[in-house]
């Protein structure tokens, strides 16, 4: 693993442009359960509860199911840990220019990192189906919890987690941004992620496409280990804190 690590900080090193995509493997170490594979979320809970369908139909029975299945998400339950604070140090000292996640957690923040791209949006706030105003989720999600369902906003218009939800498409400024950043990027980290959910998945490999070096640390296999540079199947809690060592 030392020669693939020194690999990496040496192309992070001569990068003029480096981004680190991630995924649930990067918050598992904190205790954040992940939705897919074995002892995932939706082994427990039925996916399609949660879509966006279900929402317009049924507010309220989608609102007690989301607040039963935020019981598991609370954000206020997890800490960052020394993969989101490697990352952030990486950025700190102007060797990563951008986070791309598919995480809702909102630990790559709390962390300290600044430029932060959130694919699937942020559990910790919720928006205004109407008007679009945004606002913390747990007075909404306390309100819901002691039966205020749907709840809404001063306006009239339905609340719900400024997340994306099955049904929906993955906002357009922020997947744009993303392939922006694929494209230009000399060193592209693909970390914690299985590399299978799309079209979130499509990114590392356009970033090897157009000449990035492409690094995939992450547990198990993925679709793109073919394609990377290099493949590191190490504890990201490990492997990251000791790349930001080196470079």
């Amino acid at each position: 693993m030392d020669d693939d690590v020194d690999a990496i900080a040496d192309a992070m090193r001569e990068a003029d442009t480096a981004v680190a995509f991630t995924g649930a493997g990067v918050s598992t170490a904190s205790g954040v359960p992940s939705f897919r594979g074995e002892d995932g979320l939706w082994e427990e809970y039925d996916p399609k509860s949660f879509h966006r369908r279900r929402l317009d139909a049924d507010p309220e029975g989608w609102w007690r199911d989301r607040v039963e299945l935020r019981e598991h998400l609370d954000p206020g339950e997890y800490e960052p840990n020394a993969a989101h604070e490697a990352l952030a140090e990486l950025e700190s000292a102007s060797h990563l220019d951008a986070v791309v996640t598919q995480n809702v957690d909102g630990l790559h923040a709390e962390a300290g990192t600044a430029e932060l791209i959130r694919l699937h949006g942020t559990n910790r706030r919720v928006r205004c189906e109407d008007c679009g105003e945004r606002s913390e989720a747990a007075p909404t999600f306390e309100r819901a919890r002691e039966g205020d369902v749907p709840p809404r906003c001063d306006c009239g218009g339905l609340l719900r987690p400024d997340v994306v939800l099955f049904g929906e498409s993955l906002p357009a400024d922020a997947i744009e941004r993303a392939r922006r950043l694929a494209r230009e990027s000399d060193c592209y980290l693909a970390v914690g992620s299985s590399l299978t959910v799309q079209p979130a998945a499509g990114l590392p490999r356009r970033a090897a496409t157009t000449g990035a070096t492409l690094a995939i640390l992450n547990l198990t296999e993925t679709p793109l280990d073919g394609v990377a540079d290099r493949v590191i199947g190490a504890d990201v809690t490990d492997v990251l804190p000791a790349l930001a060592a080196r470079v």
